[in-house]
């Protein structure tokens, strides 16, 4: 298990972190563990201080581990990502850490940071250019996505879809670039890739 590729998924409304494991071709669950505290509301996170945990496609390297945070471990998301910078959104030191304590991080309890961190850690050992982060403000079915129709945040949220889905159908999380103020999924002009630091 240790080193191969990782990738995370987080449902913030079901306050669920899902840790997957490259198989063969494939991503394949490995766990899901419960977030032990969030704060904020369904939606991204807007500016400094607004105690919301972020929502989007972030990338996590190795700079971006904390092992000796005060939290007991952490990483940092890379909030804010290219998309972020380009709607002035604001905010730092956002992470995913243990002590079931947030102000805008999405919280574990150290038993659960403890085998994630180490999940993370492991495949940047081994070659992974970065741990792929992407989170939801929801499990996206259908019916729970026509439920938010009509919401502040739904065309957000569809874009963010087109990226939940495509790792659905392919089993591979996308590349993921921001583009002219929206998230994209293939390289093009004016796109940044949507990485870490």
């Amino acid at each position: 298990v240790l080193g191969q590729p990782a990738y995370i998924r987080i449902f913030k409304q079901q306050a669920e972190l899902e840790v997957w494991l490259k198989a063969g071709d494939r991503y394949a669950l490995y766990r899901s563990y419960p977030i032990c505290r969030y704060s904020g509301r369904l939606g991204p996170k807007l500016k400094e201080g607004d105690r919301q945990a972020p929502e989007g496609f972030y990338a996590v390297t190795r700079k971006q581990l904390n092992p000796a945070s005060r939290h007991h471990l952490a990483f940092n998301l890379g909030f804010p990502n290219a998309y972020d910078r380009a709607h002035g959104r604001t905010g730092s030191y956002l992470m995913v850490h243990g002590g079931c304590s947030s102000i805008g991080c999405y919280a574990m309890t150290d038993a659960a940071v403890d085998d994630i961190y180490r999940i993370v850690e492991a495949a940047l050992d081994h070659g992974a250019e970065h741990v792929p982060v992407h989170v939801f403000p929801f499990k996206m079915t259908p019916q729970r996505f026509a439920a938010a129709t009509g919401e502040r945040w739904t065309e957000f949220w569809r874009n963010l879809k087109t990226g939940h889905d495509l790792f659905e159908k392919n089993g591979e999380p996308p590349e993921v670039y921001a583009c002219g103020g929206r998230y994209r999924f293939r390289p093009g002009s004016n796109c940044q890739p949507i990485a870490g630091w």
